[in-house]
C-alpha cells in the first residue's frame, strides 16, 4: 500500500524532478539505452514500481524480451554492445558507490566510448533514476499506477 502521495505533498520538488526527466527525454542517448540504465538501477535498488515501468517502456520502444531478462546478468550476457555494456557498468558503479567513488579507470573507459554529451546524459540518467527509485522504495509507489497516464497499459509483455 502506498504510504503517501508524494507527488502532491512534495509538488514543487516533484515538478522539478519531472523537468529534469523532461530534459533527459531530449538528450543524446538512444531511448532504449536509457531504459536499460533505468531497468538496471531499479533492479539494484529493489524499486518494483520503477522496474515495472521501465520494462514496459522498453517494450513499448521495441526492446526484445530476452535482452530485458539479461539486464540482471549483463556481465555474462552477449546480447549487449560496447556502449550498452559501458552504460550498464556505469549504472552499477554509480548506483552502488564504492568508498572510492567512480574510479579514474572506469571514467576513462566511459569517456572513450561516449561523447562528452552522451557521458553527461548517461550520468544524469543514472542519477535521476536513482532518485526516483529512492522515492518509490520509501513511499511504496503502487506498481502500474502510472501505466494509463504513460500509455503503458496496452504494452504487450
Amino acid at each position: 500500500m502506498q504510504r503517501m502521495n508524494y507527488s502532491a505533498v512534495g509538488a514543487e520538488a516533484f515538478g522539478a524532478m519531472l523537468k529534469v526527466e523532461g530534459a533527459l527525454g531530449k538528450c543524446s542517448l538512444d531511448p532504449l539505452l536509457k531504459e536499460l540504465v533505468k531497468t538496471r538501477a531499479s533492479q539494484m535498488n529493489g524499486c518494483a514500481f520503477c522496474l515495472d515501468m521501465h520494462v514496459k517502456t522498453a517494450r513499448k520502444y521495441g526492446e526484445r524480451e530476452m535482452r530485458l531478462h539479461h539486464v540482471a546478468i549483463w556481465r555474462e550476457s552477449n546480447l549487449f554492445d560496447a556502449k550498452e555494456r559501458m552504460a550498464l557498468e556505469l549504472t552499477d558503479a554509480i548506483t552502488k558507490l564504492s568508498p572510492e567513488g567512480v574510479s579514474d579507470e572506469l571514467y576513462g573507459r566511459a569517456a572513450a566510448v561516449f561523447s562528452e554529451q552522451e557521458l553527461a546524459d548517461t550520468v544524469f540518467s543514472i542519477a535521476i533514476i536513482n532518485a526516483w527509485n529512492r522515492l518509490g522504495v520509501t513511499f511504496h509507489t503502487e506498481i502500474g499506477s502510472m501505466d494509463k497516464a504513460l500509455g503503458l497499459d496496452k504494452v504487450e509483455l
